[in-house]
C-alpha cells in the first residue's frame, strides 16, 4: 500500500505524460493511491489531471486531484499527505517519467518497520541546446547524482523515516529537508531509473542553479543542527580534476553556471525559478 503525492504548478504540458508513465507502472503487490495536488494553477493542469481518471480506474489504482487556490509547493506536499491513505509515501515531481519497475521498487524497500528513504537513479531526458546537453551529462556523471540516493525529482519515505517530520516548512529545497533527515544507512538505492527535463539554455542554467544553491543556504540557515549532521557531499579536489580530464567542456559549462550564478546576470524571476 503506498501513495504517490505529485504537487504541480501550471504543468498541463507536463502531467499527462507524468501520469501515463505511473500508469506503465509494475503491480506494486498492493494498493496505490495517486494524489495530484493543483497549487494555484492558471492553465488546464487540473483538467489534463482528470482526463486520465477512467484509465487509473481500470488499472485498479486511486486518483485524486486537489485544486488549491494559492501556488505554494509546500503547502501542496501537505495537502498531498493530508490527503494520503497510505504510510509509505513516493513525493514526484510533476514532469518526472517514472521507469515501470520504480515505484514498485522503492514500496519493497521501504517495506520495514526502522526508518527508510528510498531512491532510484535519476537521468536526464535529451535537451534540444548543446550547452544543456553538455551541463547535464557532466551533472549526471557527480559522484553525489552517479553512486548515491539524490532524491532529484522523486523521493520515498516510510512511516517511521516520515514521523521525523511534521509538516512541510516553507522552504525551496523540500527534497534536500527530506534527505536530510536520514543517515546514509538508511537510504535505499532501488536500481530502477526515473527522468526529468533539464531547463534548456545557459541563462535558465543559471537561474535553476541559482534557486538550489538559495535553496541550500535557506536550509542550513533555518536547520543549522540538521544541515550539520549531513555528510559532506561537495566533490574534492582530486575528483574535480578527474572530471575535468573526462569531460573538458563539460566541466567549463558547469563551472561557468556556478560562477555566472554569483552574478546579477540573468535574474530570478520569482523564488521557485524553474527556468521555464
Amino acid at each position: 500500500m503506498i501513495t504517490v503525492i505529485i504537487p504541480a504548478y501550471n504543468e498541463e504540458h507536463f502531467i499527462g505524460e507524468t501520469l501515463s508513465y505511473l500508469l506503465a507502472s509494475e503491480p506494486t503487490g498492493g494498493p496505490v493511491q495517486v494524489v495530484v495536488v493543483a497549487n494555484g494553477c492558471i492553465d488546464k493542469t487540473v483538467q489534463a489531471a482528470l482526463a486520465l481518471e477512467n484509465r487509473f480506474a481500470e488499472k485498479g489504482w486511486q486518483l485524486e486531484v486537489l485544486d488549491l487556490p494559492e501556488g505554494s509547493k509546500t503547502r501542496a506536499l501537505n495537502a498531498g499527505d493530508t490527503a494520503a491513505r497510505y504510510d509509505k509515501r513516493v513525493y514526484v515531481d510533476a514532469d518526472v517519467h517514472v521507469s515501470p519497475p520504480l515505484i514498485a521498487g522503492l514500496a519493497r524497500a521501504l517495506d520495514c518497520r526502522d526508518p527508510a528513504y528510498a531512491g532510484g537513479r535519476p537521468r536526464i531526458r535529451p535537451a534540444a541546446s548543446l550547452v544543456s546537453q553538455r551541463y547535464a551529462r557532466f551533472w549526471e556523471r557527480l559522484p553525489f547524482m552517479a553512486t548515491g540516493v539524490p532524491g532529484c525529482g522523486v523521493y520515498a519515505v516510510n512511516a517511521a523515516g516520515r514521523a521525523r517530520w511534521g509538516v512541510f516548512p516553507d522552504i525551496i529545497s523540500d527534497d534536500t529537508f527530506v534527505r536530510y533527515h536520514f543517515s546514509t544507512n538508511e537510504m535505499h538505492a532501488v536500481d530502477a531509473t526515473y527522468s526529468w527535463p533539464i531547463t534548456e539554455g545557459f541563462g535558465a542554467l543559471v537561474r535553476v542553479r541559482r534557486r538550489q544553491d538559495l535553496g541550500l543556504a535557506e536550509l542550513h540557515a533555518t536547520f543549522p543542527d540538521l544541515a550539520a549532521s549531513r555528510d559532506r557531499t561537495a566533490p574534492d579536489a582530486s575528483t574535480k580534476l578527474a572530471r575535468f580530464l573526462s569531460d573538458p567542456i563539460g566541466f567549463v559549462i558547469y563551472a561557468a553556471v556556478a560562477v555566472t550564478v554569483r552574478s546579477p546576470l540573468f535574474g530570478n524571476r520569482t523564488r521557485w525559478e524553474r527556468g521555464r
